[in-house]
Formats: C-alpha cells, sequence, structure tokens
C-alpha cells in the first residue's frame, strides 16, 4: 500500500470530521505520525489486516466526499487564481504611478488578505 501523503492531508484536513471516530485515529496514525500497519495494530490492540481494511475505508471515503463536494479541488483552484492574479498586479504596478498605483496596491492587499483565509 503507497501512501500518498499529501492527496490524503488535503483531504482529511476537509473531510476528516465526517470519518468515525475509529477511522480518524487510525488515519492520524497511519498518515499523521507515519507509523506502519503493524505498529497500528499493536497501539489499538487490533489486527494488521482490520488496521489496512480501515484505512483503505476511510481513503475511499474521503475521496468519495471530495468527488461529491469537490472541496479540495475548489480551494486549489482559487489559491493558484489568487497567484495569478498577485503576479498579474506586480506586472501591471511596474508601469503605474499615482492614484491608480494605489489602486493596485488596495487590490493586492485583498489578494493577500484572501491568501491568508487559504
Amino acid at each position: 500500500m503507497e501512501k500518498n501523503v499529501m492527496e490524503m492531508s488535503m483531504l482529511y484536513d476537509f473531510y476528516g470530521e465526517l470519518l468515525t471516530e475509529r477511522q480518524k485515529s487510525i488515519m492520524q496514525y497511519y498518515y499523521g505520525d507515519d507509523y506502519s500497519l503493524a505498529e497500528i495494530a499493536a497501539e489499538t490492540g487490533t489486527s494488521r489486516q482490520a488496521v489496512y481494511d480501515t484505512v483503505r475505508k476511510a481513503e475511499k471515503a474521503l475521496r468519495g466526499y471530495e468527488e461529491k463536494l469537490g472541496l479540495v479541488s475548489r480551494f486549489m483552484r482559487t489559491g493558484a487564481e489568487l497567484r495569478k492574479a498577485s503576479l498579474l498586479i506586480d506586472e501591471v504596478m511596474g508601469g503605474c504611478s499615482g492614484a491608480n498605483a494605489e489602486k493596485l496596491r488596495s487590490v493586492q492587499k485583498i489578494i493577500d488578505g484572501l491568501e491568508e483565509e487559504l
């Protein structure tokens, strides 16, 4: 079983609260703490196979939530678009002065605030 830590971390951040307590705990051990299946089994008093099944079921659930809701992909697109807008403002600022430059600085502050919220 190959870990896709970045993908699962994002999915877990967005949808983790929709998992059962057991799934959340095991996913935290597996992805957050980088425990092996055997280590998690020892920690939780279950079999390695039970841990494997729980991880697989939780991954499937998280991917299913993303497929239906698309929050992670929307988050990623929004961040990319904000970065593009910021670069365009920097580009235009080079040839601006006065009131227009001040307006662009104001727009840049708004973008910076939105990026911080992401």
